[in-house]
């Protein structure tokens, strides 16, 4: 997609540079002076949107200046003595324009992308970052702390002057694989076709993690085709909000809406979009939260990405809180240790130099930090308030209780308690996605993955309460499909998700936790009745009784969704239930694009089941459903989309990595 294309995505953004926007929240009260300052973060291109290395973006009047690295990225921490200061940014580079923009400085984070125009007479010539990254990579987002080399941040003029311009070519996986690269991922089998004649039933818990869609991106902006088992196909769906109806105020905290449209990958499959919203909690007026950090300072959490940007995105959330709020501090590296005790989210100060003060260094001594942790919440339980440890790690545990078994029962244990959890990851290289996935679910919790600062804005200030406040506990779903209507059916994603049928109605099964204002959506694409049956079905004998039935189902109905749910400190599951009609209609927006995010989850998986699906279809179904994208993400999607296009192209040699 070219830049302009990118900027028309975008609602109101300029059409000679790209838009300032992004902007956090200001400063509360009680925020030490040291932070009145802004990061200017972005991305530097040129009229094409391919990035841009070795540019200069400088503020003359404050003598500040930064170099892009190769993949156009820049950060600038800029004083300010008031809100809605202005600055002049200019950008420089060697063969294009110089640029010069205002930049507001309001709030801690600003986001700025610049676009430069070539003026030399001397064709450019292409390089293989320009090739393999910049068509596809995401020209609007940028971190404080990227993942891997630094990016200058504040200061004097940099000297230092990045002149390696040597150009990453494509990661092939078999070669990161080979790299020793030590990243863990469950293997995914994916959900195959099923007969409702075999099994009428599918249910599932539901999940709320989003770690998979924030990881994917940090593959391919460094132009690395993510593992296969690294892409979990609900998580990319559930990481984009799509504006579906809300519960009534005062009613239940879920309301279930559907829609039955074509699959876009065999126009005679139906897709069945099944969304669940949450109710929407003001955190100004939240009951009180009881909040531990539980951080990782070992060894393997130095360097940008790791324990620097763990504490930029705290120091977001701690921005926050409100005098009734309370955060404790806890650490582990060889050994665990209280860092802060409990402290009023008045007393920013304290709670801020106290983060700031970590460094990292040590083994990982996981489980005594996690039992430390629920030990400090525990201590200081609010009752009828949010009581949670956030646990930021890279999940590379090494002493004491460190298998998967362990630390799952010390945690399944610990949250009888009453405490929810959320684990933010960070890093790559040893990063541990198997393990933490696995023990955010079995802490009635939630997984993110941090890969950059406007990531931890979304989570932790954009979505606070999705990530911080549990409505609703223990929610499964299970589907039931009509024979008459259905020739076969398959859940796109949740594979680790399933649960045995029987399970639905068991309130003692630990299912999926949903926060404030967090928006679900499970995809089924269906062989209707009457249409080919172009799958294969596994063999299974002729049943003997199952057509001995005493009551037909209703004819006009294709499934039936049930719902089950419990208050966030409640022992007893509502039920509730939606029947869904067999009839295809005009896919909305949300449909369409929820489509087009599962197909670029199959086209990474390289799924068999992805039909006639290619990547410039699943790029002109995104772009078409844009829409109102307010906060950039499907912008940033379509962006992503276009460089995993690009990397996913055959090698020279004509033989693809397998």
């Amino acid at each position: 997609m070219s830049f302009t294309r990118y900027l028309a995505c975008r609602r109101g953004a300029s059409s000679l540079l790209a838009a300032v926007f992004l902007t956090l929240p200001p400063i509360r009260p009680g925020t030490p002076e040291r932070q009145a300052s802004t990061v200017i973060t972005g991305r530097v291109t040129d009229s094409g949107g391919q990035l841009l290395g070795a540019a200069t973006v400088s503020i003359s009047a404050r003598k500040l200046a930064a170099v892009t690295a190769s993949d156009g990225r820049y950060t600038l921490t800029v004083a300010r003595a008031g809100e809605h200061e202005q600055v002049t940014l200019r950008v420089a580079k060697a063969g294009f324009e110089t640029r010069r923009m205002p930049v507001y400085l309001s709030g801690d984070t600003v986001r700025a992308d610049v676009r430069l125009a070539v003026v030399s007479t001397q064709p450019r010539e292409l390089s293989a970052v320009d090739v393999t990254a910049a068509s596809g990579s995401i020209a609007n987002r940028a971190s404080l702390a990227p993942t891997g080399a630094p990016a200058p941040i504040s200061g004097l003029a940099t000297k230092s002057v990045r002149r390696d311009e040597r150009r990453r070519e494509p990661v092939s996986r078999r070669a990161l694989a080979d790299s020793g690269n030590t990243e863990a991922y469950d293997h995914i089998d994916e959900n195959p076709f099923r007969s409702p004649r075999v099994a009428p039933l599918s249910t599932f818990s539901v999940d709320v993690d989003r770690a998979s869609y924030s990881n994917v991106r940090r593959f391919l902006t460094h132009g690395q085709m993510p593992p296969r088992d690294a892409v979990r196909i609900e998580e990319l769906v559930n990481y984009f909000p799509y504006n579906d109806p809300a519960p009534a105020p005062g009613g239940a905290p879920l309301r279930v809406t559907t829609e039955v449209a074509a699959a876009p990958w065999n126009t005679q499959h139906d897709l069945v979009r099944i969304a669940l919203r949450a109710r929407d909690v003001d955190m100004h007026r939240a009951p009180p939260s009881n909040l531990v950090f539980l951080i990782d300072v070992s060894g393997s959490m130095y360097g940008p990405g790791r324990l620097p940007l763990v504490k930029q995105a705290l120091g977001l959330l701690v921005n926050e809180l409100r005098e009734e709020d309370r955060v404790a501090i806890t650490v582990y590296a060889g050994n665990a240790g209280l860092v802060l005790p409990s402290t009023s989210g008045a007393d920013k100060q304290r709670i801020l130099a106290a983060l700031d003060g970590l460094e990292a260094g040590g083994s990982t001594a996981g489980g005594a930090g996690i039992r430390l942790a629920y030990d400090v919440a525990q201590k200081n339980f609010i009752a009828g308030g949010n009581n949670r440890v956030i646990l930021c790690t890279d999940g590379d545990f090494n002493v004491g209780q460190s298998s998967d078994g362990e630390l799952v029962r010390l945690i399944e244990d610990r949250r009888k308690g009453g405490s929810f959890l959320t684990i933010l990851g960070f890093g790559m290289g040893n990063y541990k996605d198997a393990k933490m996935e696995k023990l955010a679910g079995a802490g009635n919790g939630n997984y993110g993955y941090i890969d950059d600062l406007l990531e931890a804005r979304k989570m932790l200030v954009k979505e606070m309460g999705g990530t911080l406040l549990t409505v609703a506990k223990d929610v499964k779903l299970q589907v039931e499909f009509n024979p008459e209507r259905v020739q076969a059916y398959r859940l796109l994603g949740y594979e680790d998700r399933l649960l045995r049928d029987e399970d639905f109605s068991n309130d003692a099964k630990d299912a999926g936790d949903v926060g404030a204002g967090h928006t679900v959506t499970a995809l089924y694409e269906i062989v209707p009745a009457g249409a080919p049956l172009d799958i294969t079905l596994p063999d299974v004998a002729r049943l003997r009784y199952q057509h001995v039935i005493g009551q037909r189902s209703p004819r006009e109905e294709l499934l039936h969704v049930a719902l089950r749910y419990k208050a966030p400190d409640g022992d007893r599951s509502v039920l509730a239930t939606y029947p869904v009609r067999a009839e295809r209609r005009s896919p909305s927006e949300a449909m369409r694009f929820a489509s087009a995010v599962a197909g670029f989850g199959m086209l990474l998986r390289e799924s068999p089941l992805a039909g006639t699906l290619s990547w410039p279809q699943m790029l002109e179904i995104a772009r078409g459903a844009c829409g109102r994208d307010e906060e950039g993400y499907r912008a940033d999607f379509i962006l992503l989309g276009e460089m995993a296009a690009a990397l996913a192209k055959p090698e020279r040699t004509g033989v693809r990595d397998r």
